[in-house]
């Protein structure tokens, strides 16, 4: 359908007929765009010099505790920092021991884990409110690891005069400290170097469906590991993939042997632990602290079995040796290396991706920033550091968290004083806990993943809001539980990225209307009150136009565009294109094509950016110029509408990128 130029004038649309309209060869002629010089060589190696304010400048943003702590405001946080990392130091030492449990190495370095990294965090962290150390998630990543590497048949010694075997778990520990150690320093390498590297971005590959997946996974080969402590029954390690299942095969075939002692020390301490944490926060209003029960717990039971001689009249096994004193630093064992760089590369990005993910929710509560880059350097110097002190990764934890803000936390002061208290433990308490039922510890572990089994909730928010995202929770559970954390988490990622491409080849095609006595375009398909501007087809595309979906999108706007009509077609300009090439090949072609039908196209809405980038292309040529180009939707349909620089009632197609 062909229209006059007058006719079109007295249309709604073209009410703003007083307004003068540029193309974007137009614009630049009145505005042209400043072009940044190119610095010289000379200029590149003055800039260079050192000075004292770059150096400042650079000290400040690797110890932001030279920012903070100079205007610590004393009177206000001091009181509820101690209070809070005090509450918060009692947290770590039942978690300390616990989760070293899950590592597969000797209590004291869970307890060396809780000091050493939330120290170094004080002095390079920029999150306020966190609280690092030993996570069940990464400890349970570390302990594939040691039972991978270091299984306890390679440190079974032969007893004299017999066909048997025994444990030597001296040996065992002193091997699996050392590989630990060494895993965490590499950790640390590949945090601080992608921090350097400004990779704090990373995280973004790791999507919150992901992450929830992953860890609700993760905490059920947890509570898996945990079940023979909970029965008493020794079980072979397992690593690879369906380790899980196998163990869980395992510990099956045993339950008859199951020790009824260690079975019903576990369910009086779930039970107890339970029923106060309930307690706990139905009275946290009341409460100036949430009541310690874990700690309660272990003294209690270590009590109880040091008393009655558990060990000995009922074979509930105690956690032994817990050495008092700081031990001197040890170098890492660089063979180590090779075999474990693809664990240690996914425990980097996992504990860094919690990590600030926690830091990034109290930020935004709490009104201030933290640094992604920043974060990543502090947490690979706190495991860098803490591998050479015997320490095992560590992570942000929520229950941590959540507790040193509620009890009045300001700043990592209050984690300085808790890591005092861990402290005191270590030189002179630690020991007092060897008699403590290693059982007990199962039953915190497993107690406190009850939050992350609330996260099968996930499943019903996300079938009502995004089923990709649903599907992307569910592949990475599943592929997490078949195939073990590490392995899991490399397929969980590969398949993220696959949707992506899998939207972009579902993009929504529409035709836009104009919305009456207004500048706005909306889908006629969506809006009754959206019309199609006759003379005018307005084409939108929802995805961005790369090589894997570029046909469809030419082959859509074809089919939209069913005459040869006044028309406009919108596609994301606006957006980053990636394979620059591929577009503006498919959008010549489209130029092409269309002009044999005597239908002119126009861009609408492209950045700048994505001009420069067409203008390094050479997209541009006598037929395809500016003058195609316009800022908007609205100015391209005045401008066509009005006819200004066409031979009207010429047939025109627009090209635009509307995003609604």
């Amino acid at each position: 359908m062909v229209m006059e130029q007058s006719e079109l004038q007295h249309r709604p649309w073209a009410s703003q007929a007083d307004s003068k309209v540029l193309s974007e060869a137009e614009l630049e002629e009145i505005a042209p765009r400043t072009r940044a010089p190119q610095p010289s060589l000379c200029s590149r190696l003055r800039d260079a010099r050192c000075s004292c304010a770059v150096a400042k400048a650079l000290l400040f943003r690797f110890l932001p505790i030279l920012s903070w702590l100079p205007r610590y405001p004393v009177r206000d946080w001091l009181f509820g920092d101690i209070i809070s990392g005090f509450s918060v130091g009692i947290m770590h030492l039942p978690q300390g021991l616990a989760y070293a449990l899950l590592a597969g190495v000797p209590p004291v370095t869970g307890l060396y884990s809780s000091f050493y990294p939330v120290f170094l965090y004080f002095l390079f962290g920029t999150s306020r409110h966190i609280s690092v150390g030993p996570f069940a998630v990464i400890s349970i990543m570390i302990g594939s690891v040691t039972a991978s590497l270091m299984p306890n048949s390679n440190f079974l010694d032969p007893v004299n005069g017999t066909n048997e075997t025994v444990l030597n778990e001296t040996r065992r520990d002193s091997a699996r400290v050392e590989l630990v150690a060494t895993l965490t320093i590499l950790v640390g390498i590949f945090q601080i170097a992608l921090g350097l590297l400004q990779f704090g971005f990373v995280v973004t590959y790791l999507s919150d469906p992901l992450v929830r997946g992953y860890t609700t996974a993760a905490a059920i080969q947890v509570l898996a590991s945990q079940l023979k402590y909970v029965f008493g029954v020794e079980v072979a390690e397992q690593s690879g993939p369906l380790s899980m299942f196998t163990a869980f095969t395992e510990i099956c075939s045993k339950l008859p042997q199951t020790n009824v002692g260690t079975l019903v020390t576990s369910l009086i301490a779930m039970a107890t632990i339970v029923a106060v944490k309930m307690l706990s926060a139905k009275l946290s209003s009341k409460l100036p602290m949430p009541i310690p029960i874990e700690l309660i717990t272990i003294i209690v039971s270590t009590g109880i079995s040091y008393g009655a001689g558990l060990k000995a009249k009922f074979g509930i096994a105690v956690v032994g040796d817990i050495p008092s004193g700081m031990k001197p630093p040890v170098a890492p064992n660089p063979s180590y290396f090779g075999q474990m760089v693809g664990n240690a590369f996914a425990i980097a990005v996992v504990s860094y991706a919690i990590c600030i993910s926690l830091g990034k929710i109290f930020a935004l509560k709490h009104g201030y920033k933290v640094n992604s880059n920043q974060e990543l350097i502090a947490m690979g110097i706190c495991n860098f550091m803490g591998g050479f002190f015997q320490c095992f990764s560590i992570s942000g934890s929520m229950s941590r968290t959540l507790v040193q803000e509620s009890t009045g936390g300001n700043s990592q002061v209050a984690g300085v004083v808790a890591s005092i208290l861990i402290l005191v433990t270590i030189l002179k308490i630690g020991q007092l806990f060897q008699a403590l039922p290693k059982t007990i510890l199962a039953a915190i572990v497993i107690v406190n993943l009850m939050g992350m089994f609330r996260q099968f909730t996930d499943i019903c928010t996300l079938w009502q809001s995004n089923r990709i995202d649903l599907l992307i929770w569910l592949v990475t559970f599943v592929a997490t539980l078949l195939l073990n954390l590490d392995m899991g988490l490399g397929v969980s990622v590969a398949f993220a990225l696959l949707t992506v491409i899998f939207r972009t080849q579902l993009a929504h095609y529409s035709i836009l209307g104009h919305v009456s006595n207004t500048g706005i375009y909306r889908d006629v398909a969506e809006y009754n009150t959206a019309e199609e501007i006759p003379g005018v087809k307005i084409f939108r595309s929802s995805a961005t136009v790369y090589f894997a979906n570029a046909e469809l999108y030419s082959e859509a706007l074809k089919e939209k565009e069913a005459t040869p009509e006044l028309s406009e077609a919108s596609d994301p300009c606006s957006a980053d294109l990636g394979f620059v090439d591929v577009e503006m090949e498919t959008k010549t072609q489209i130029f092409r094509d269309f002009r044999e039908l005597e239908v002119d196209v126009f861009l609408a809405g492209c950045h700048v950016s994505i001009i420069d980038q067409l203008e390094k292309g050479n997209f541009f040529n006598q037929t395809i110029t500016k003058h195609h180009l316009f800022a908007s939707v609205h100015d391209a349909i005045a401008y066509v509408t009005r006819g200004q620089g066409q031979s009207m009632p010429r047939p025109v197609t627009l090209d635009s990128s509307t995003k609604l």
